[in-house]
């Protein structure tokens, strides 16, 4: 009987050992995911606007040129104020323009990057310009898939990630026939975002 209970013990505490075992293994790699995660993750932006809000990820290491400029112009607050001058239903709408009329930008030119792993689908975002390393801060959101851009050299640097149905409210407004809407389409604070958990918090109130 002695025997038997010393077997029915060890057999427990066997058990009891494999599962903390199997507990610490699963916290590991709970760790070492959240750990991953926090690497990879991306700067957001919150771009704020008289339509509704827009959040945006910016892919700033894969895309450095491009996204570590319009980074460097939200942190400045460049963007507070300006408009979207163009808008082309289907297509795209534009903006970052101190001078409101698609000919204007920040100082200075910018180079392009090498390439983008990303594509013209719908939501993502690019630097607009007249030629090769000429962007300065006007950027376009893409309204459906452009793929005939990534043929012309203009690379995705960003992406809307939350806010889409405002992109597509401001993409439905009346304009002139060049492309202008008759109702200013501003933006009225754009900022960084710390974490994507303030995208929750934004949501919730």
């Amino acid at each position: 009987m002695r025997y038997i209970l010393s077997i029915l013990i060890v057999l427990g505490l066997f058990g009891f050992s494999s599962a903390g075992m199997k507990e610490i293994d699963k916290k590991k790699t709970d760790d070492t995911t959240k750990e991953s995660k926090e690497e990879m993750k991306n700067p957001l932006v919150l771009m704020q606007t008289n339509f509704g809000d827009i959040t945006i990820e910016v892919y700033e290491k894969e895309v450095p040129i491009h996204a570590g400029n319009f980074l460097k112009l939200v942190d400045e607050s460049f963007y507070d104020s300006l408009t979207f001058h163009r808008i082309v239903p289907n297509f795209v709408i534009q903006g970052g323009d101190p001078d409101g009329t698609g000919m204007g930008g920040a100082p200075g030119k910018l180079a392009d990057d090498p390439s983008s792993p990303y594509k013209h689908d719908r939501a993502t975002i690019a630097m607009a310009r007249g030629r090769t390393d000429a962007s300065t801060s006007q950027f376009y959101i893409n309204l459906k898939e452009n793929y005939g851009l990534d043929r012309q050299g203009f690379l995705i640097f960003a992406k809307v990630i939350d806010g889409m149905d405002v992109v597509d409210k401001i993409a439905a407004v009346k304009r002139d026939n060049m492309d202008k809407p008759l109702e200013p389409v501003i933006m009225t604070k754009v900022a960084r975002l710390e974490t994507k958990k303030d995208i929750g918090e934004k949501s919730d109130k």
